[in-house]
């Protein structure tokens, strides 16, 4: 299998990772078609499971589901150019290989593990409540300096998307980093299983998914899983500011490189000055050595972000200088957008979802930024028992901020209440997108700061789409 070329994703590799799974153990079954006129060496790019997605070379892997069964979407999956089908019954399809198994989910996380082991490379797991993805491009960043990495640019962090990201794995590739999430314990550790990282990264610990969970310690332990996984020739890498996460420490195995802004942290920021949406710059601090950092990429509450990369980069061998350069270098996409508008104005689109303390960040950000300040603020859910108290807490710190505030959903109104408390400014409360939409245009002056967050259930992105627009509602065009 490995070779001087290195394994190849293929009919062979594929029957013999999933072995007892098959349903035909010699080899798969070819629907009206006898083996021998197919390509014996027919190679799989990746895997996918929605047919839409599908490109010339992909493997298809029909997972059923409550509402949808990929099964019904086998055939047009090959019509796609999909060279293999993975299924867990016969299937209608011509002329490309079908692997009929027990589980097709379970087979596709075998066949993801038996290829990441087959590769002689390093993962890089992250995980988190906030700021995973960024988090994950920044380290694909830092790490680009020196060695041929991979890291898919979507959220995919679970039990399907997870080996989806490992099949996409070429043998050429050097480091591969690996998004981790979790709504409850077990779910990293079994991650963990079919990465199999060498280092890990943990960057916070917060009420992300507590309703879920259950207590903020089961998030805690479910985050610990990935430090736990890794080896002992590996390393953890910490955020020693937070308090959850400095408790993992007695977890490891590995080596712990720990970074932050307060001491013991072995890669460090001090003297953070913040440019608003323009970036930030922060003095970073390794085993003596020092450098002054510009970054372009929008609130210094991603410093933390930034650190993790920086370590990564560090504990995997690159110098001070080649992680420096590639953070000053960084183009990264992250989930906030700033938006000008003609009129001066700046729309802080943060819609992809919501949370305590990305909440807290981006009203940071929003106080950071020059003009009057203005936010749609939405629910945040599945906070569970903590949600009175968050949303309180957030209130409090957009009281101190804003001079507007407009509110959507239940849960955004105990929000509003505590804005308002607080000494907040002008206080509305909406009943749908529409009306949070008509509100904003009332209030929003050029050259205002204005931003919208919300969790993503809520459709925030529409109200946005809405300001983007160079005029009001009312007013005609010219």
């Amino acid at each position: 299998m490995t070779g001087t070329r290195g394994p190849v994703l293929d009919v062979a590799f594929v029957t013999a990772a999933l072995g007892p799974r098959l349903r035909h153990p010699a080899a798969p079954a070819f629907t009206h078609n006898p083996a021998h006129n197919l390509p014996a060496r027919t190679r799989f790019d990746r895997a996918v499971v929605d047919s839409r997605e599908v490109r010339p070379g992909d493997l298809f892997v029909a997972l059923p589901g409550d509402r949808v069964d990929g099964h019904d979407y086998a055939a047009a999956a090959v019509a796609a150019g999909a060279a293999g089908v993975l299924a867990t019954r016969e299937a209608a399809i011509e002329g490309v290989p079908l692997f009929v198994v027990d589980d097709s989910l379970a087979a596709l996380q075998d066949l993801s593990a038996a290829w990441r082991a087959a590769l002689p490379l390093d993962v890089v797991g992250v995980t988190g409540s906030v700021g995973k993805t960024t988090t994950k491009a920044i380290v694909a960043a830092v790490l680009g300096a020196k060695y041929r990495v991979q890291a898919n640019p979507l959220n995919y962090n679970n039990e399907i998307s997870v080996p989806l990201c490992l099949l996409e794995l070429k043998p050429e590739t050097q480091r591969a980093v690996i998004e981790m999430g979790m709504y409850t314990t077990g779910e990293i550790a079994l991650l963990c299983q079919w990465a199999q990282p060498r280092a890990g990264i943990v960057l916070n610990v917060g009420p992300t998914h507590l309703e879920r969970a259950g207590s903020i310690e089961a998030i805690a332990e479910a985050k610990s899983e990935l430090v736990q996984a890794l080896p002992a020739d590996g390393v953890a890498i910490l955020n020693v500011d937070d308090p959850m996460v400095r408790g993992m420490v007695g977890l490891a195995r590995s080596r712990v490189m720990w970074f932050g802004t307060d001491d013991p942290a072995e890669v460090r920021a001090t003297d953070v000055v913040s440019h608003g949406a323009e970036g930030f710059e922060f003095t970073l601090h390794h085993q003596g050595d020092t450098r002054r950092l510009r970054v372009r990429l929008p609130g210094r509450h991603l410093v933390s972000n930034v650190l993790a990369g920086a370590a990564a980069g560090l504990a995997d061998g690159l110098s001070l200088r080649q992680v420096g350069d590639a953070i000053e270098a960084l183009a990264v996409p992250t989930r906030m957008r700033v938006i000008t508008r003609p009129d001066g104005t700046r729309i802080i689109d943060d819609t992809y979802n919501a949370q305590p303390s990305s909440m807290l960040a981006a009203l940071d950000l929003v106080d950071e930024m020059p003009g009057r300040h203005i936010a749609l603020l939405g629910d945040m859910r599945e906070l569970g028992v903590a949600s009175g108290y968050e949303h309180q807490r957030v209130g409090e710190r957009a009281g101190e901020v804003l001079d507007a505030l407009v509110t959507l959903g239940d849960e955004a109104r105990t929000l509003g209440e505590a804005a308002l408390a607080a000494g907040g400014g002008e206080i509305h409360h909406a009943t749908s997108r529409e009306e949070a939409a008509a509100l904003l245009w009332t209030l929003v002056r050029p050259g205002d700061v204005v931003l919208v967050k919300g969790s993503h259930a809520l459709g925030l992105e529409a109200v946005v789409a809405e300001l983007e627009r160079s005029r009001g509602p009312e007013e005609p065009e010219r």
